[in-house]
């Protein structure tokens, strides 16, 4: 009968932690997906660049697929960082830190507006009409002039 060798159990984290696992990356960020974050670029203690978008994708295993970090829309791709650290907020919301080499990206969710919805959510466009009168052309009968 052959023998095993011992098998370590895997990693656990409560409320913070660094890891470098792929899976574990992708799986700390999917609450992000769909939501708005702020985000903060260092480089070294240098902040190079800041701002507030709406996280589009968080993808793994695809070399092909940047990730960026604009206004607009985020994608993120766990193979572009080293690794992750995250921690939990006094409002027990996380904060991230991906890292790659001596530059950081914070991200952090931002809080909702009193709707209820982030500010940089995607909505369907609203139209107000209050300000318009609608009327219906008629149209004159042969022989009939407007008076």
């Amino acid at each position: 009968m052959e023998e095993r060798a011992p098998r370590s159990p895997a990693k656990f984290f409560v409320n913070r932690g660094i890891v470098s696992s792929r899976t574990d990356m992708q799986n700390l960020l999917r609450p992000l997906l769909k939501q708005t974050v702020g985000y903060r670029y260092f480089r070294g203690r240098d902040l190079v660049a800041s701002g507030t978008g709406w996280v589009e994708r968080i993808v793994a295993d695809k070399p092909d697929v940047s990730t960026y970090f604009t206004p607009l829309a985020i994608c993120i791709n766990v193979d572009s960082f080293e690794h992750l650290e995250f921690e939990t907020r006094p409002d027990q919301l996380l904060a991230y830190v991906l890292v790659q080499g001596d530059e950081r990206v914070v991200l952090e969710f931002v809080p909702s507006d009193s709707s209820g919805r982030a500010p940089m959510e995607p909505r369907q466009l609203e139209f107000d009409t209050s300000g318009f009168v609608q009327m219906e052309l008629l149209r004159l009968e042969p022989g009939e002039e407007g008076a």
